[in-house]
């Protein structure tokens, strides 16, 4: 009995270790089934967080293409600064900022027809590691937030060995320009809607028209999950900017006889082809094509070439393809204005595409705007110079992957008045040959060109050859000294707007400045930024030679004071802007008392946190 005693306790010590050890077998499936669970929920259930890898394209920065500093690369990685507020250098920031960019002379017309839903006027293209279905889209903003107007997502996995045939952007957020109630950082995460693909693409639009100082952005975070969330199953039909050719049921009317003796459309036969053509050109074009969808009367008026004398494709740059640019071929043979700006990359629009619908259409073009269309080859620059000889303004802004051999060809756009070629790749071969046969132009941009080698030769050249020139963007040119500027202001005398913004190699003691005052009595717009020998004998000769002054940036200069300020703001009535930031010896008690005194004119004065 004893024994049997003992083999029972030892058993029963045995059951009571391994259940204190493991539970008991109901409660090891239970946490078996946990652990599955937990596992198979965890890519819907964790969420990936992701600054961005790397920054893939952008239609502008304050920067340079050498350096870091105010750079649209400083948007990779991690924040540098936040949540620190005020002007770093650390931290990615547009070119242009506010309204007084609008105002110049140089300003391009805007495009009649343009969806009034568009309002973006810059971008930035970034890529992450991991594609994830998006949760949130956070924006670390560091200084006057409120920029951003659209977020997107793209299909397309930029590491991606094999790209998808077909690319998707859907839109993520989008809002009406604003700006944030305080210029202090802050981190901005709207509400954005699910999509039915894993991105890790992401495009920021932005619109600072309405913001009082250049817009800073440090950092961008992709939150999201691995797998699909349960979407909605039904979806809105959307027509589609692609489907401009005509439906089935138009082909049936077209051929069914029933239309003969009626054309059933009531009283809009009695009105004059006229009155219907003003009313149709009050229409977008997505409304155009979709009214031409409705009978075949309006189909007549909504094809007629005279709608489109002017057209902005950039608008619709997500879904533009070939195929809806040989849709119009036929509607645009009357053409003069077209902006293909942002669109047809990642191959949505070939060279051979565009080529083609130059070729067709490109006879009558006066205006042509191409930022940032990564597309454009030589090729097309050829066909470009060939077929449209009547050509006077020309925008290749951002378009930095043109190769410097196409530059050549625009030499031969002889009736050019307007060219811009920012952080374009242009040499100083082509650029001459540019200058000297198309002497009748009037604004030209060569902002961050830094291909070329001497900027004196170039600006001994527009002295000679364009003395109608009325604007002229040298900002971050790096070799042009005062002999260059002196021979430019002599020839150019002209010249409204000079923007020398960053040009390091002038210094004010050549006296170079003073003749520039002196030579250039319908100076309307002069940008000396970060020109740290700007001093009050500068300054004194712009408010004695210069009165019909609006726009002056002196950031960065330590030798002008508030006494020279004075005579500048009482002898330039028709001042707008005055940039005073970084100048040492004006502070924000002298930038509100010139406040005060001059209520018409913003002065500028940014601040570091």
């Amino acid at each position: 009995m004893f024994p049997m005693l003992t083999v029972l306790s030892m058993f029963y010590y045995i059951c009571l270790r391994r259940r204190s050890r493991s539970g008991t077998r109901g409660e090891v499936l239970n946490s078996r089934r946990a652990m599955e669970s937990s596992q198979r929920a965890l890519p819907l259930s964790v969420e990936v967080e992701q600054y961005a890898k790397e920054v893939l394209d952008f239609s502008s920065h304050y920067g340079s293409e050498n350096s870091m500093s105010y750079t649209m690369w400083n948007l990779a990685g991690m924040p540098n600064v936040f949540p620190s507020s005020g002007d770093f250098t650390q931290t990615a920031v547009f070119r242009a900022y506010g309204q007084w960019w609008e105002q110049c002379a140089s300003a391009p017309l805007p495009f009649r027809r343009t969806a009034l839903s568009f309002h973006s006027q810059d971008y930035i293209e970034l890529a992450f590691e991991e594609p994830v279905y998006p949760t949130a889209v956070e924006v670390l903003e560091t200084y006057h937030p409120g920029a951003i107007i659209q977020i997107l997502a793209c299909s397309l996995n930029p590491f991606s060995q094999n790209p998808p045939a077909d690319v998707r952007w859907e839109v993520l957020w989008s809002g009406e320009p604003s700006k944030a109630l305080t210029p202090y950082a802050r981190q901005f995460s709207p509400s954005i809607k699910q999509i039915s693909f894993a991105t890790n693409l992401i495009r920021l639009e932005v619109n600072s028209s309405l913001l009082e100082y250049y817009t800073e952005l440090d950092a961008v975070i992709l939150r999201g999950v691995r797998q699909r969330p349960i979407l909605s199953l039904y979806k809105m039909p959307m027509i589609d900017i692609s489907d401009l050719s005509d439906s089935e049921d138009e082909r049936e009317v077209a051929d069914s006889g029933s239309a003969k003796n009626s054309t059933g459309n009531g009283s809009f036969d009695k009105l004059p082809y006229e009155l219907i053509q003003l009313i149709v050109s009050h229409l977008t074009l997505p409304d155009l094509c979709r009214l031409a969808q409705s009978c075949k009367l309006l189909q007549q008026h909504c094809y007629d070439p005279l709608q489109y004398i002017q057209l902005s494709l950039q608008p619709y740059w997500a879904r533009l393809t070939d195929a809806s640019l040989g849709y119009l071929q036929s509607r645009c043979t009357l053409i003069q204005r077209l902006s293909l700006s942002w669109t047809g990359n990642r191959g949505a629009v070939t060279a051979t595409g565009f080529c083609s619908f130059v070729k067709a259409c490109g006879a009558g073009l006066v205006c042509l705007e191409l930022v940032c269309c990564h597309f454009l080859s030589e090729a097309c620059m050829e066909v470009i110079a060939q077929t449209c000889p009547g050509l006077q303004e020309l925008n290749l802004s951002s378009c930095d992957r043109l190769h410097p051999q196409a530059f050549g060809h625009i030499s031969q756009l002889t009736a050019l008045r307007r060219l811009i070629l920012y952080r374009t790749k242009i040499e100083q071969t082509a650029l001459l040959s540019i200058l000297t046969f198309c002497t009748e132009l009037q604004h030209l941009n060569l902002g961050s060109c830094v291909m070329i080698e001497d900027y004196d030769v170039v600006a001994s050249m527009l002295s000679v050859r364009c003395r109608s020139l009325r604007s002229l963007d040298l900002w971050r040119c790096k070799n042009l000294t005062e002999r260059g500027l002196a021979e430019l202001v002599t020839g150019c005398r002209l010249l409204e707007e000079l923007d020398l913004g960053w040009c390091s190699t002038l210094q004010s003691s050549s006296g170079c400045f003073l003749q520039l005052a002196r030579s250039l009595p319908r100076l309307r717009k002069l940008f000396l930024t970060a020109n740290r020998t700007v001093c009050d004998s500068d300054i004194e000769e712009l408010a004695a030679h210069c009165p019909a002054l609006q726009h002056l940036d002196i950031l960065g200069t330590r030798m002008v004071s508030a006494v020279s300020l004075r005579k500048l703001l009482r002898s330039c009535p028709q001042l707008l802007l005055l940039d005073v930031s970084f100048c040492s010896q004006i502070d924000a008690r002298t930038v509100q008392e010139l406040s005060t005194l001059f209520p018409s004119v913003a002065i500028k004065k940014s601040f570091t946190q």
